[in-house]
């Protein structure tokens, strides 16, 4: 093989999911509940990041609440963010509502920042 070629060892494609999954994950921490001061992230509104080889990104998100009032439009806006993350070539973002969002689900940043402790 020629050590010039552009072609990725399975191994330099992992570290490329990885960085990649990383770099979706930081577009979603700048994602924001505008009626909470606290990322989407970690205020535990993310279920679950998939990020496949091909650049396609699946997220299974909820809200605090089903009459949330940006239900209309954060999920086109975590679509958005995602979307503009190097590598990613397609973003799917699923509204969730099972299991229901609780304040458990925040991370120990979160509940500190919301004053939980």
């Amino acid at each position: 093989m020629d050590p010039d070629s552009t072609d990725a060892t399975p191994e330099a494609q992992v570290l490329d999911l990885e960085r990649t999954r990383a770099d979706v994950l930081d577009a979603l921490r700048s994602c924001y509940d505008p009626e909470i001061p606290v990322n989407i992230y970690d205020l535990g509104l993310v279920y679950e990041v998939l990020v496949e080889p091909a650049g396609e990104v699946t997220i299974r998100m909820t809200l605090t609440s089903p009459a949330c009032p940006v239900a209309g439009s954060l999920p086109g806006e975590v679509e958005t963010r995602v979307a503009g993350v190097a590598g990613v070539r397609r973003v799917r973002v699923d509204l969730v509502w099972d299991p229901p969002w609780s304040p458990d689900r925040m991370s120990e940043a979160a509940q500190v920042q919301l004053g939980f402790f």
